[in-house]
Parts: structure tokens; sequence; C-alpha cells
């Protein structure tokens, strides 16, 4: 099933359950002092869940970009050395303000992926709330009384606050969640050990797939929590995640909606995809962050040094240097990414096309002159191994490090990569 049939069949799925598909809010968030970046499908609603602000609808379904790069929720480092975390990622959610609560979220999340999915039952777990003294809240009864028409005891299982508890931030609204995971092991590996013991253990083939979030308190900035005026649903499925398992991959990387984007990759780079680790992870790692580049120039953040333009700069040149590192790349690239990009996702998300020679001419220029920089931090960088040399050790000194970085903009990382490469 291709990533555009799936997307279409959630929406087909809760149209039916009544809900309004409404359109994905930008991903660079302007109106909200307390976020730079949308990093969950419920930002554009929190106002709903405070209570200042009526739905439009009191149900509602849609397909959120997010960025994680910053703050609580960070997976930059992850992003290209794994198979599933990404910077840009789309949520498929849906929505209920004070309207269904805990039963309906976990019945049509079970019919819509054992039914309309086909995902095997055998394969799915789920974790619901274990509670938490401090915050005095109990073991959430209610949500593992209605998984248990669906899945024996043994798999819904107990979760901390740290996995079961959402978040969006140090305040706001939250809750106890529920969390579908699955198991993708062989059968081999799965008569060997009960994937009970894998989740939430950051196995690659034991993921959550999606979580089901019953917000009903509200997060001081002192601490506490409070009770909401209503109770409300927030589902968030990762979208990429999903695909991978529908289109039974071993990595979110190998199903359409990047191996185009890894394909042209290798075209215009030469290098084959599979011929090394080091040349594989390049190629993930630029293949996420262009999305992540494209959609925010797209929503009207331009790389910069500053705040959410600062983020955006260090994802583009973390592509950058990986291309050149390991892709022996020396030329502008990356915006020849853009029309495969379009090709995969333009149609969900016109905004691309619309900005297509604005998100062209930024990123040529960005990676123009960042090439440059990377050019003489690197002719620099040898002068002063040579010199180091000189003295028969192989240390190079913090502050010289830091002096590449600060007036040449060179980086720290890559300078500890040439150096360790070296055997420094």
């Amino acid at each position: 099933m291709r990533a555009s049939e799936v997307r279409q069949k959630f929406f087909d799925f809760f149209k039916s359950k009544e809900h309004v598909i409404v359109p994905s809010a930008p991903m660079v968030v302007k109106n909200d002092p307390t976020l730079m970046f949308t990093n969950a499908g419920m930002n554009q609603f929190k106002d709903i869940f405070l209570g200042n602000r009526e739905p439009a609808a009191p149900r509602v379904a849609d397909a959120q970009k997010c960025l994680r790069v910053s703050g609580k929720h960070n997976d930059l480092e992850e992003v290209g050395h794994d198979t599933y975390h990404h910077t840009m990622f789309e949520m498929l959610g849906n929505w209920s303000f004070g309207d269904y609560f805990k039963k309906e979220a976990i019945d049509w999340a079970w019919e819509f992926l054992t039914g309309e999915l086909n995902v095997d039952k055998e394969r799915l777990y789920a974790t619901v709330f274990e509670g938490d003294a401090s915050d005095g809240v109990e073991r959430d009864e209610e949500a593992a009384q209605c998984w248990q028409q669906y899945l024996p005891e043994e798999r819904i299982l107990n979760g901390n606050k740290k996995d079961n508890f959402w978040e969006m931030g140090e305040s706001g609204p939250c809750g106890p969640c529920s969390e579908i995971h699955i198991d993708l092991r062989s059968e081999e590996e799965r008569l060997k050990k009960g994937g009970h013991e894998l989740v939430n253990k950051d196995h690659p083939e034991v993921i959550e797939i999606w979580n089901l979030v019953f917000i009903q308190y509200n997060r001081k900035s002192s601490g506490e929590l409070t009770s909401l005026p209503q109770k409300h649903v927030d589902t968030g499925m990762g979208f990429e995640r999903l695909c991978r398992v529908l289109q039974k991959k071993s990595s979110n990387y190998d199903t359409d909606i990047f191996l185009p984007l890894i394909q042209q990759i290798a075209s215009l780079t030469n290098v084959k995809y599979g011929a090394s680790n080091d040349g594989d992870v390049a190629m993930r790692v630029i293949a996420d962050h262009i999305r992540t580049i494209a959609f925010s120039i797209a929503d009207g953040q331009l790389p910069s040094n500053n705040k959410a333009g600062y983020v955006i700069r260090r994802i583009l040149r973390r592509a950058v240097r990986y291309a050149y590192t390991f892709l022996n790349v020396r030329k502008p690239f990356l915006s020849g990414l853009l029309p495969v990009l379009i090709d995969v996702m333009g149609d969900a998300y016109p905004e691309l096309k619309s900005q297509k020679e604005l998100i062209q001419k930024v990123i040529h220029e960005e990676e123009e002159s960042f090439l440059k920089t990377l050019a003489t931090g690197i002719a620099l960088l040898d002068k002063i191994i040579a010199e180091t040399l000189k003295g028969e050790y192989k240390v190079v000194d913090g502050k010289v490090a830091f002096e590449l970085y600060d007036t040449f903009g060179f980086p720290l990382d890559l300078t500890e990569l040439i150096l360790s490469e070296k055997g420094w």
C-alpha cells in the first residue's frame, strides 16, 4: 500500500466516524512564545484544550507536519543512524474536544489497524499509565479494561510517567496515554523472547506506532496538576512508521516516502546505497533533512543565525557536512532533491509546489556558502595538524578548535571527526 493511499485511508475512516478533516498547521510556529516548531499534532489545538477557544467541530482528524530537534522532544542525533527517528515527520491524529473519550479512541484505533489495514493482531501490544504517587494519579484502569476486549492480559503492559503520561512541555494540557506497539521480528525471534520484554526498550523492530492521549489535566508552571473543564482525546500515529509496517520494510527509509529521495541522492553523488555504512547513514540523514529544510522554508522560516532560523541552518549544514564527509560532495546538490520531494509529498502539501522557486534558491545559496566555509576550515585544520606534528604529539588544543568554529564557522564535531579518523 503506497504512502498516499495510507494517508487517504486514515482520512476516509475517520470521516466515517463523523470527524472533520482539517489541514495541517504550519510546522513553524509564529504565535506561541513557548514553541519554535510544531512538535506534536495537538499544538494547534492547545487553546481549545485550555478552554480559551471553541472548536470548529467536536471531532476532527488530520495529518500534521511536525519537527523535533530541540528542547524536550529532540531526535536529531538518532536521525539516519537508526531506522525510525526523523526530524520532520507526519503525525496522523484524531481528536475529540469534549466529545468521546477512552473507549471510542481505543475501539477505533483497533478497528482501523486490524480491520482497515489488516495489521496482524498477534503482533500488537498496548501500554497503559501505571500511575504516579507524586502527582496523585492512579493507574489508568479505564483504558486497561477497554484493551481487555482485544488483547490478552500479558500484552497489556504498564508504562511509567516518562512513556505513558504525555506532556507537550513544562506546562500545559496533559494526561495519561495508551500506546500501541508492534513486534516486527521474525517468528523465530519472537519464539525466543516475548515482545512484552522489548516494548519501550528501543528495540528497532518492536516499535510504538500510535499514541492515544487522554487529555484531562493542565500542568501549571508550579508543577501542580489541575483538571481541565472538559476531557479530550488527542491521538498521534507516526505516518512513516505505519508505512514501514504496511510495506513490510525493516526501515522507514526503505518505504516509498524516503526511497525515491535516497535513489536521487545516490544518482547525484554516484554513490551506491548499501555500499558502506557511513554512506548509507549520510544518505538517510540527507533524505530526512531535505524534508525539514524544504517545509520550513515553505512555511516562512528562512535559515538565519537566530532562534528558529538557526535551527534550520544547523540542520541544512548537518546535511551538507554528511554529504561532504561521506559522499565526497564538493558542489551544491541539495536543491536537486526538491523535484523528487514534490513528487512524493506535493499533492498532500501543495505549499511545496507553490514555494518551489524560493525553496530551491535559498537551499542553493546556503549550501554554496557553507561549502566555502568547509573548504576554508579544512585547509586551516590541515595546517594546524602539520604544525602539531612538528611537536611530535597528536592532540589539538581545544582553544584552536574553538577558534575554527568561532571565527570561521567550522563545526566542532567535524574537527573532532577529522582528528579521530587520524587516530588523534
